[in-house]
């Protein structure tokens, strides 16, 4: 059997609230294990190396951020875009009606002070098991996340009707993620939409709407930066306020391939961002893993495009398509 980290009505590694960190689990030996041999065993040479006396780039403390859409590639990966396998872009596919006011300088760049999110406040019952067995950590969840969301279908009153009609309902999921605890850093993979799952309980997507625009920049999300897809699924493209600008040494999520995602905040004024990372958007340094600091290649939020995972260290597992 694997070792299984419980809580009252969510069981795993979980962000509890907005910004706040749910008590580390107790240590086990397999996960210490599989956590050393990534970083042991893999080829690291040429990954970039966090240093906390100053390595970060723009911070964007104004809130400015460039407009990622279309920077994509389905030949090679490269910092700042997202490494695809395949465009399969829809050519009149979901995502919002109209360019929001918060588009500034000619549409190469986006206010986040301008933009706003739908309205609602609305409470749901997470369920998340995080296990760990030998090399693999299975994450089960219903992908209804641990804080509040907005309302969806976006109501007619709602400001943000004005510009993104979301007209999906958020609706409790299946979703289990049979992860690789020991994943082994190699040559980039091409990704589709779905980039990993959160600590939250709910889904990570990839930077990009169904139309190959910059989700993070176009579409309205709720004050958690999450949203619905046609299933029910909701999910982020960007870094969650509700989670917050963690450390880098914190993780809240999972990729695909198994490596770790984690804050970008190193220190105070020292925030990682896309032009300190490398082309999937990750970095080594020390993370505190199953309740062990260890050296590992992991992704970082970042507060800028393209935000997060931009293409896999390591063999990724298929989920189902995202939106």
């Amino acid at each position: 059997m694997g070792t299984a980290v419980s809580g009252a009505v969510i069981a795993g590694i979980l962000l509890t609230g907005c910004g706040q960190s749910g008590a580390a689990p107790s240590p086990s030996s397999s996960a210490v294990a599989s956590a050393s041999v990534a970083a042991a065993d893999a080829d690291l040479s040429g990954a970039l190396t966090l240093d906390p006396e100053g390595w970060y780039g723009d911070v964007y403390a104004d809130g400015i951020l460039p407009v990622g859409d279309g920077r994509y590639s389905e030949v090679k990966p490269a910092v700042g875009t997202v490494y695809l396998c395949s465009e399969n872009f829809a050519q009149n596919g979901a995502g919002a009606q109209e360019r929001g006011p918060w588009f500034i300088n000619d549409d190469t760049e986006w206010d986040l002070s301008l933009k706003i999110h739908v309205q609602g406040a609305v409470e749901w019952e997470p369920q998340m098991t995080v296990t760990l067995d030998g090399d693999t950590r299975t994450v089960t969840t219903n992908d209804l996340p641990d804080h509040t969301t907005g309302e969806f279908p976006v109501a007619r009153d709602d400001p943000a009707y004005d510009y993104d009609r979301n007209p999906n309902s958020i609706s409790a999921q299946e979703l289990t993620y049979d992860l690789n605890a020991s994943p082994q850093y190699g040559e980039p993979h091409c990704m589709g939409g779905e980039a990993g799952v959160m600590l939250t309980g709910a889904a990570l997507f990839n930077a990009f709407d169904e139309l190959g625009r910059d989700a993070g920049a176009w579409e309205i999300q709720d004050a958690c930066e999450g949203h619905p897809q046609q299933a029910g699924e909701y999910h982020y493209h960007t870094l969650s306020s509700c989670i917050g600008a963690v450390s880098v040494e914190t993780v809240i999520g999972f990729a695909l391939d198994g490596f770790p995602i984690t804050g970008p905040t190193v220190s105070e004024g020292n925030v990682l961002t896309t032009a300190d990372l490398d082309e999937c958007h990750g970095i080594v340094s020390d993370v505190e893993l199953d309740g062990e600091t260890v050296t590992t290649y992991h992704y970082v939020m970042t507060q800028d495009f393209p935000y997060s995972v931009s293409c896999f260290r390591a063999e990724p597992i298929t989920m189902h398509p995202a939106h």
